[in-house]
């Protein structure tokens, strides 16, 4: 696992990540241009989609109805788990507990496509169609996290107003459409754009982990909101969200890679989909809990030693015969 770990410290995209963390802490003006942002942003969520639609098209069906029963199953249990959980860290009002339910129980995108960079710089194998995982575990937990809220607080708008937010937002059009279009098109459509969304995404992916370790380092200063509290909860939790993930994937068939990337999922915490939702559904409840939560400290945490740690308990899982 050290040894795992220290290869994923030394990769370019973690370094990135720590140079935005740096640049934040020397107070420096380094920040990417919200267009360019954007447009990265496009770029990974539509050439993930693609890849995975392709994975999809050649994949046997009966392959993936059980991890796909297991994600679903799993998308359930982290939110609910998180909510109820969460009083033991610190005292939470109903909104705080939901908004944080629906983040953690939605996932990283970012995190994901780290775990796929680190899995092939081990010559790991994986499921190409673990995107469709990630497509699947995208809404349930947001849904299910506002709902718990909203059970025991009349604050904020329709809960259908904010999944309707969420429905039609880029994240899940472009990953949905990616998926789509990579299924259709297939492996010799691939072929064509492999060396624009292949060969130049590791290096894209460095720029966006550049730009968060910038908006994760200013996040840091939040920390008085949630306390030690929050910040142990958003290490713990993880931990305990990615085992479950890891057994799921696991004994739903998955190889070592992919049961590790499914404990991942679990572990990760969304900061573009879920906080779009949060805000209109629950605007009582605190970004700066929320938000310092996922992205300062879950996200880096995940990033530097959650994948390791579900890789070395996947494999380990694996070697008892689970």
């Amino acid at each position: 696992m050290l040894e795992s770990a220290l290869q994923n410290l030394t990769s370019v995209p973690v370094l990135a990540f720590a140079l935005g963390l740096l640049a934040t802490s020397l107070k420096s003006d380094l920040r990417l241009p919200e267009p360019i942002y954007q447009a990265i942003t496009i770029y990974l969520l539509l050439g993930i989609g693609i890849k995975g639609g392709v994975a999809l098209s050649k994949t046997n069906l009966e392959q993936v109805f059980s991890p796909l029963l297991g994600t679903l199953l799993l998308s359930a249990a982290v939110p609910i788990l998180a909510f109820y959980l969460l009083p033991i860290f610190g005292k939470f009002s109903k909104d705080d507990r939901g908004a944080l339910a629906a983040h953690y129980g939605s996932t990283s995108l970012v995190t994901f496509t780290a775990a796929l960079v680190f899995l092939e710089g081990q010559r790991i194998e994986f499921e190409g169609y673990l995107v469709s995982l990630l497509a699947v575990m995208e809404i349930p937990g947001i849904l299910i996290g506002l709902w718990l809220a909203k059970r025991a607080s009349s604050s904020g708008v329709s809960l259908g107003e904010s999944m309707r937010e969420v429905l039609t937002g880029k994240s899940l059009l472009l990953l949905a459409g990616g998926l789509v279009i990579g299924l259709f098109t297939g492996e010799s459509g691939y072929s064509r754009i492999e060396p624009f969304f292949g060969g130049l995404f590791t290096g894209i992916l460095a720029l966006f982990l550049l730009e968060l370790g910038i908006v994760a380092g200013r996040r840091l200063s939040d920390l008085k909101v949630g306390g030690v509290g929050l910040a142990l909860f958003a290490v713990c939790f993880p931990l305990f969200a990615g085992s479950l993930g890891v057994i799921t994937g696991q004994l739903s068939g998955l190889s070592v890679g992919g049961a590790m990337v499914l404990g991942v999922l679990a572990a990760s915490a969304s900061y573009i989909a879920a906080p779009a939702a949060v805000r209109l559904a629950l605007p009582q409840a605190s970004p700066g809990r929320y938000l310092t939560a996922s992205l300062g400290f879950t996200f880096p945490f995940n990033l530097v030693l959650g994948i390791p740690l579900m890789l070395s308990l996947s494999t380990w899982l694996e070697g008892v015969g689970l």
